[in-house]
Order: structure tokens, then sequence, then C-alpha cells
């Protein structure tokens, strides 16, 4: 079989399973679909020890105080999450805005209402925390469409598949290969577009910004627009509440950004602040970030890998 009946076979196998998961996800209530989520996940964390071994590290980096079973008690919660996550993004088709309601509740949506009052966009600080998928999902069930900055999936049928349920409600969807262009299109439009800017870079599209601690190579990206077109920035999160049995959509207060003469020196500064901001979710629900990600993997110049 030539490389290419391969790659179509492979393509159609993922898209297959993923069709199959989403449809039979999506048949049960909702409690029984998360159920079968989170025993999902706990088959994960069984299967893939690479990803166990990558979490760990990163915890180890992270909380250097905690011993080994209290990291891997968060690292088992974060697997519960991503499982409640895989069910709820399969029942989201058939979410009403009143359904959503009994089980999501704003905090801050002042603070987003007065972002999107000064007109020149709103960029919201994000990353891949509790159920990030649904957050957007739910904003624009509540009439608040927005924009997100996606990286294309590898298999473009699933792609495909996945944005058309992302975008029921308006939502659209902005490639990171077209994000420059795109994001001060949609600033100059005053849109809304959330960013997942969590994840490991590389010079130069990055530059390195604390994240606990530990020099992190970050996305500036974000930064680079909200000094060019004045829009507002303010972080934004949905996060599983334990205690309320319900999943809390976080908007905080915009953000003053440093703007000086400095440029380059505005651009570290102020990604260095919305990182922080990111890193005060995680610590709030450590269960509830993606630990296995390698997100410390690009080293500053001369500094040993870390993986």
């Amino acid at each position: 079989m030539h490389a290419t009946q391969h790659t179509r076979l492979r393509i159609g196998i993922e898209f297959s399973f993923t069709w199959l998961l989403i449809h039979l996800l999506r048949l049960p209530p909702r409690a029984v679909a998360r159920h079968i989520g989170a025993a999902l996940g706990g088959l994960v964390w069984k299967l893939l020890p690479r990803l166990r071994r990558v979490g760990m590290r990163n915890l180890q980096l992270a909380y250097p105080d905690k011993t080994d079973p209290e990291r891997q008690h968060i690292l088992r919660g974060l697997y519960r999450t991503l499982g409640w996550q895989i069910a709820e993004f399969c029942q989201m088709p058939k979410y009403t805005a009143q359904q959503a309601a009994k089980f999501i509740e704003y905090d801050g949506l002042d603070h987003y209402l007065a972002a999107q009052r000064r007109g020149r966009g709103v960029l919201v600080v994000t990353g891949h925390l509790g159920a990030w998928e649904l957050s957007s999902f739910y904003h624009s069930l509540n009439g608040y469409p927005m924009g997100m900055v996606i990286r294309r999936l590898d298999n473009p049928l699933v792609d495909r598949l996945v944005n058309r349920i992302r975008c029921l409600h308006g939502n659209k969807v902005l490639h990171k290969d077209d994000f420059a262009r795109a994001l001060l299109g949609a600033m100059r439009a005053g849109q809304t577009v959330g960013i997942l800017m969590d994840t490991n870079m590389t010079p130069p599209q990055g530059v390195f910004v604390p994240f606990f601690g530990v020099p992190a190579c970050t996305a500036s990206g974000l930064a680079r627009v909200a000094l060019k077109t004045g829009a507002a920035v303010l972080p934004g999160c949905l996060m599983w509440d334990a205690a309320k049995r319900k999943y809390i959509l976080h908007f905080g207060e915009v953000m003053d950004l440093v703007h000086t003469q400095d440029a380059e020196s505005d651009i570290v500064a102020n990604t260095a602040m919305f990182t922080a901001a990111i890193e005060s979710y995680v610590r709030r629900y450590p269960d509830q970030w993606l630990w296995v990600h390698r997100r410390w993997k690009t080293r500053p110049a001369g500094e040993p890998p870390i993986y």
C-alpha cells in the first residue's frame, strides 16, 4: 500500500472513530455522558504512560514542595476533567442557553461587557483550563459569539467536524497559520477573540516569561496586537466548581497594559502579565490544567532540556 493510501486510510479511521464517539456520547443524558467521559479519562491514564511522565515532570517543576502522591492526585484529576470535557463537547449540539444555565453561571460578565463597550475589540486571555471548549460555546449561546485562535487538527475531516460544533451559534475559528491578519481585522471590527496562550512556543513568535517561576517560551502575538490596536484584554476561563456542582465562566477585570517607549520590552512585560493571569487560575484549580503538555520544552540558550 502506498504512503498516500495509508494516509487516506488513517484519516478515514480517525474520522469514523471521532464521529462515532461524538454521536454515542450525545445520546445519553448529560450526567451519564459525563460518567462515561470520566471512565475514558481513567482508561487513557492507564494506557499512555508517556503522558503521565510528562505530567509528573511538569508538576515537579510547578510544585517542588509537593510529594509525588500529591502530584499524582492532581494529575489523575486532570484526566477526569478531560473526560468530562469530551462528554460536554459531544453533548454541546443539544444545549440551549436555558438548559446550559442550569449547570453554568457567569462570574464577572460585567467585566466582559465593560471591555466590549470600549469598542476597540476584546482579547480574552485563556488557556487549556477547565472546559475550554465549552466556555466559548456557552458564551455564544448567550448572544456573545467570538473568534477562537485554533491550531488546525492534523486530520482535515476531524477538523471540519469539530469546528462545525464549535461554531453552531456564531463563533468563528481563526487558524494560527493566518492568525495575525485575522486578529487585527477582528479587533478593527470591534469583535471578541479568545486566545489559548499557555502552550510551548519557539522564538521569534515566543518570548520567555515566568510560568510557575520557570522561564516558559510564550506566544507574544496577543501583546503585539493589543498594543497596536488598543483592544481591551481580560482573562477568561470556564472552571468546574466542585462545591456548587457547576461550571463557572470567570471573566477578570480589563488589564492595564504596560505601554512605554520600548516596544519589545512592553511585549515581554505584557506577555508576562497575561501568563501570570493564567497561572493564578491554575493555582486555584490545579487539577484542571493540561499538565501533560510539554510547556517548558523550549529552553533559553545554554539551558539543558527539561524533558
